[in-house]
């Protein structure tokens, strides 16, 4: 049996599945008999095609994405998809934006500059999900980030935006919680994401996006970022991120078979992230050195950022946690702290053992 690897809790490029990191080892040099790795693959060779269709094909079967939606494998990240949405979807004119945190702050700043863009609401540093709301009549979609990489705010349920009066499309950038359980697609337009974190290497983002709002591109949009160009070249329109592509396939394929408590697929990550959520956050609400400021009703189980009360402690905490065989807990440098995300690939033992630290680091220091 291997020696056990450190456990990285990095906010991404994140953890991949071991499993699936050991079989991109095997297949490296020779695909399936095929003479080639597929970083050598053409995009449009019959074997490459069968990967692409194949991954395809197990996300839209995991997410239960629906016929209406095309999914499509393109470049640019989350950052890029910044302009890319309003570059699509805005027609130049009303965006309505929903600041929850750093990302989405973001996603505003960026989509001024191809649409007019409202806040129609902004936590500020409440660490909480705000509950008023103002949307205008006339938004092309609104905007909203799913989960929060670095604040640490998750939207445990989509908002019902009919409810709130508007009939516009919602758009969520839900790259740091895909695939850590369902979405409703009844509820939203458009998610993108890049794959850095729950899905595979850098370099591939996923964009998931309703038919209907296919056409609406500004004529100043790029073709290789228009999505109906992208969709009607089944997302072949440019040389797209294939080796990416690849493992995230690998991926699809390892949490279709992913067995948790009595579960398995998507069901089971979900049990699983959720136990590992509440593990971690029961030893921080427990301590006396150790703080979450987010609220609890809106606590991502993806990334959990927290702060040691004495923060003189901070670079032997860190010394000390690598040394125990646990990464990348710095948190981002715009908030300062630590924080450990919980990936899916991140396994309840990686979870538990920073439990372990973290209750030792408190016992010698607190």
């Amino acid at each position: 049996m291997s020696e056990q690897r450190p456990y990285n809790f990095s906010a991404g490029p994140a953890v991949l599945p071991e499993p699936v990191l050991r079989q991109v080892a095997a297949e490296m040099l020779d695909w399936h008999g095929s003479g080639m790795s597929v970083m050598e693959m053409s995009h449009r060779g019959k074997e490459f095609i069968s990967i692409a269709e194949a991954a395809e094909a197990d996300l839209r079967e995991l997410l239960q994405v629906p016929p209406q939606f095309r999914i499509l494998f393109m470049q640019g990240g989350g950052l890029g998809e910044n302009a890319i949405v309003p570059l699509n979807l805005s027609g130049g004119g009303a965006v309505d934006v929903l600041v929850t945190g750093s990302w989405s702050r973001k996603s505003a700043a960026e989509a001024r500059r191809y649409a007019d863009v409202h806040i129609a609401a902004d936590i500020g540093d409440a660490h909480r999900l705000p509950t008023d709301w103002t949307l205008r009549p006339d938004a092309a979609y609104v905007h909203l980030c799913s989960n929060e990489t670095i604040d640490g705010i998750e939207f445990h349920e989509l908002p019902d935006l009919s409810a709130r009066g508007s009939h516009a499309p919602l758009v969520i950038d839900f790259s740091s919680h895909v695939l850590s359980r369902p979405v409703d697609w009844s509820r939203v337009g458009l998610a993108f994401g890049g794959a850095q974190k729950n899905i595979g290497p850098a370099g591939l983002t996923l964009v998931i996006v309703r038919e209907d709002l296919l056409g609406r591109a500004l004529p100043i949009c790029p073709s290789a970022f228009n999505y109906e160009t992208v969709a009607a070249a089944q997302s072949m329109f440019n040389t797209p991120p294939t080796f990416a592509i690849y493992v995230a396939g690998l991926v699809f394929q390892w949490i279709k078979g992913f067995e948790y408590a009595g579960l398995q697929g998507l069901a089971a990550i979900e049990r699983h992230n959720l136990d590992k959520a509440t593990l971690l956050y029961g030893a921080l609400d427990a301590s006396s050195l150790y703080e979450n400021r987010v609220d609890p009703s809106c606590r991502s189980r993806m990334n959990v950022p927290f702060f040691l009360k004495d923060e003189r402690l901070n670079d032997a905490f860190l010394a000390e946690a690598r040394t125990a065989g646990l990464l990348q807990l710095k948190g981002h440098k715009s908030v300062g702290g630590m924080r450990a995300s919980l990936y899916n690939a991140m396994p309840l033992a990686g979870v538990q053992a920073l439990v372990n630290f973290l209750k030792d680091f408190e016992a010698r220091h607190g």
